[in-house]
């Protein structure tokens, strides 16, 4: 098994009825993945060569899984796209990527994704072909169209190591610069997630993370297929409705930004629960106070809650701190390396014993949509510059400080933001 198609294949013939997806009332099975996949792998091959890049800009639908599956399978480069994004962003990224098709819902949280498109498709020199999902419009390609029927077109044998993923992140450059994964960088990723965050096949893994970023797109459309999970999908975040999903469903694993953990604690707190199926919450992505880790983990008291560190460029750098014994560096640092080497090199805005945290890894970026975006972004050993701050904490323990370019200076003193924030 060599890439995502050979995995939802394998997962089709072994166990067809097995749950991937949960979406509201939706429930999708292998099989119905690789049908619907399949189908719209083939029309996405009756419109554009092997290698186009696809964009979707979905809320946490399960349609946007076999729109992922569909571009794998045809070899496509799928590049997801915030749906809080408007029109600068959006044709910025159509027109840097060259998008050929974009998936969009009709309407979202009150937002006509089809007329902005018009608008922003109107600019481009070459507009990508435009499928609305979950509504349609005149002069847009309906989604159904797509997905349903068999096609005669033939599969490519797709290279592991070739570009598979494009995704937009904003770096200390002020502009947003496209991330190129292969099968390989994030299948390396998922090994190192199956042997560390504790997943079994048949976890359950609930997804508030938006699919656009490198963590909830993992979650939801990888690790079913590669480690045997279902994902429970949340288009909108509300903590006492993650409550009762997770309830329903018998969630194990959670992973989300500092504000996921403490709305949940809180509402698990006046919903009477502990959450005894979950058995680990990684947070990660923004500042996270060791306070929060330590209430969070004595109240979910049969889970680990840990903090990670990571980027789209090089993901889950660290991997936490796991040990049922070692809530002190869960709290207080950002965790152990996993697969990647992390070294620390100094900086003009470090502290005393810090210095910018610089990693390598098999799970790292193949390199930018354009080679300019790497100057200065790599060493001359191949590790990528985070522009972040660190030390590390008891030999090999993480802790993340701050950035670079977020660094107070009075009197002379550097003075690290985070450490501000964790006070406040």
């Amino acid at each position: 098994m060599t890439t995502l198609g050979d995995a939802l294949a394998q997962a089709t013939a072994q166990t067809p009825e097995r749950v991937l997806l949960v979406d509201g009332g939706t429930r999708l099975t292998c099989r119905e993945l690789h049908t619907q996949a399949t189908a719209l792998a083939g029309a996405m091959l009756e419109r554009m060569p092997t290698g186009s890049v696809v964009s979707f800009m979905l809320p946490n639908w399960h349609e946007a899984a076999v729109v992922y599956l569909a571009a794998t399978l045809a070899g496509m480069v799928v590049n997801p796209i915030l749906p809080s994004l408007r029109d600068a962003e959006l044709t910025f990224i159509l027109a840097d990527s060259g998008a050929r098709m974009i998936f969009a819902p009709a309407q979202f949280r009150g937002h006509d994704y089809a007329t902005m498109l018009d608008r922003v498709t109107a600019v481009l020199p070459e507009p990508p072909d435009v499928v609305l999902v979950r509504g349609a419009c005149a002069g847009n390609t309906d989604y159904p169209a797509l997905t349903g029927g068999a096609r005669d077109a033939a599969l490519p044998v797709i290279d592991p190591a070739a570009v598979r993923l494009l995704l937009y992140t904003s770096g200390t450059t002020g502009h947003p610069k496209g991330v190129l994964h292969s099968h390989d960088s994030i299948h390396a990723l998922i090994g190192q997630l199956g042997e560390h965050w504790m997943i079994s096949p048949g976890d359950r893994f609930l997804v508030p993370s938006p699919i656009a970023h490198i963590g909830g797109s993992i979650y939801a459309f990888e690790i079913p297929l590669l480690l045997g999970t279902t994902a429970a999908l949340m288009d909108t975040w509300n903590a006492d409705a993650a409550v009762a999903l997770m309830r329903a469903e018998h969630c194990t694993h959670l992973a989300g930004a500092t504000p996921f953990l403490a709305q949940l604690l809180a509402a698990a707190r006046a919903a009477g629960t502990r959450l005894p199926d979950l058995k680990l919450f990684i947070c990660g992505g923004a500042s996270v106070p060791a306070s929060l880790i330590r209430e969070a983990a004595g109240y979910f008291d049969g889970a680990v809650v840990t903090r990670v560190y990571g980027s789209s460029e090089v993901p889950v750098s660290t991997v936490g701190s796991l040990g049922a014994d070692d809530l002190s560096h869960a709290a207080q640092t950002d965790g152990r390396a996993g697969i990647a080497d992390i070294k620390l090199v100094p900086h003009p805005a470090a502290a005393p014993g810090e210095g910018q945290i610089l990693v390598r890894g098999p799970q790292m970026l193949l390199g930018y949509q354009h080679p300019e975006d790497e100057r200065d972004s790599f060493d001359e050993q191949g590790y990528f510059a985070t522009g972040d701050l660190g030390r590390w904490v008891d030999g090999d323990y993480l802790l993340v400080t701050g950035r670079v370019k977020d660094v107070i200076i009075r009197n002379g003193e550097n003075i690290s933001a985070r450490e501000v924030e964790d006070i406040l």
